[in-house]
């Protein structure tokens, strides 16, 4: 296989994001694959012994608690998910942590619900606590806490988690390893399915069929949230290789196996990040083509006089999405009006509003337009 650019550049990566899923470490049954998970831990452990920082995204937690409940299957509701995360956490923590030690490589537990990148103050605490514990040596070992997380505050799956935390630590790479070796341009189980090597832009995903939901009944990803995870990951400037768990030493070396996804866009600030992909929306302003124009090319504030329409029930310093005519998110940014203020204004010049309603509606540096 050619070695392009984005592989040698997750070859050389010093700080790499690794997120592992369900159906790669545990058994149809749903206990832990006691043989798999010492696997990944040679190849992590590998490395970091070359010098490099690893953060470990593991699933896993919900299915390695399903055996020692008694469980015939996953569940289904969300208080017994919950049980078995509980038990299986502390299991998965444990198998890790001794499987580590026979590098004498530490490893500390990271339990993140979504509200902890939604808010901006949980955010920075989170990057603060793994920056240090990198700096310590230690292989942060992640896992969305399913114990306490609700069905309105989840991730809905670890990949889009690996790429979230890829920015939030800094990360020079990211991989993304399952229980498929690449990307196929359709459902490789039906034959014919040809492998996408590289991913350098969106042209390259035109007609390729991702699917929808994975197929083991352990996990909650499948390839399309992989693929979504890809594009946050590379839009924001980290390349991405996705690969089966059977590859993660040919991934964590010279990664020359499975499916590198190209960084195509310029590493975004930690709060143009957070506004971007981790904030929740409050509410929708929708936006004249002017405004479209000077928020998304130019760069600009947007002003009341650029918007034709409000929805939600937002605060001032909210984030809010904005939309062109066409109702497209264009887009995401910090709004400095009460949705109630904005009926009144919208639409009117700065020099027909009095003096206290001059302010932009959301500042240029509150702004990030999406692609």
């Amino acid at each position: 296989m050619t070695v392009s650019a984005t592989r040698r550049a997750v070859a050389a990566a010093q700080r790499i994001v690794v997120k592992i899923g369900s159906s790669s470490l545990t058994t149809a049954e749903g206990g832990l694959d006691a043989g798999r998970l010492t696997a990944l831990v040679d190849t992590v452990a590998k490395r970091v012994a070359a010098g490099g920082q690893v953060v470990l995204v593991s699933s896993g937690a919900i299915a390695a608690g399903i055996a020692p409940m008694g469980l015939r299957r996953r569940p289904k509701d969300l208080a017994t998910q919950q049980a078995a995360a509980s038990v299986g956490q502390l299991t998965l923590a444990h198998a890790y942590a001794s499987s580590f030690a026979r590098f004498d490589i530490k490893v500390g537990q990271v339990l993140l619900t979504a509200d902890d990148v939604v808010r901006r103050g949980n955010y920075r605490n989170a990057q603060r606590t793994m920056n240090r514990l990198l700096g310590l040596g230690v292989v942060p070992m992640v896992n969305e806490n399913d114990t306490v997380a609700t069905s309105e505050i989840r991730f809905g799956d670890n990949d889009r988690l690996a790429a979230l935390v890829s920015h939030l630590v800094g990360a020079d790479a990211l991989v993304l390893l399952s229980d498929v070796d690449a990307l196929y341009d359709g459902d490789p189980r039906r034959g014919g399915a040809k492998v996408i090597s590289e991913v350098n832009g969106a042209a390259d995903m035109v007609g390729v069929d991702a699917g929808s939901t994975g197929s083991s009944g352990l996990g909650t990803g499948g390839m399309a949230s992989k693929v979504a995870a890809a594009k946050v990951a590379c839009t924001s400037g980290i390349p991405v290789l996705l690969t089966s768990s059977d590859n993660a030493d040919r991934a964590l070396g010279p990664a020359d196996v499975g499916t590198a996804f190209a960084a195509t866009g310029a590493r975004l600030s930690a709060r143009r990040f957070w506004l971007a992909h981790a904030a929740d929306a409050s509410g929708r302003l929708w936006l004249d083509e002017g405004a479209v124009t000077a928020v998304v090319k130019r760069r600009r504030s947007l002003l009341a006089a650029g918007i034709t329409a409000t929805e939600g029930a937002f605060d001032g310093g909210d984030v809010v999405e904005l939309l062109d005519p066409a109702g497209k998110v264009v887009a995401r940014g910090v709004v400095a009006y009460d949705a109630e203020e904005l009926p009144e204004i919208i639409g009117r010049t700065s020099h027909e509003l009095p003096a206290e309603q001059r302010r932009e509606v959301v500042h240029a540096d509150d702004l990030v337009a999406l692609k």
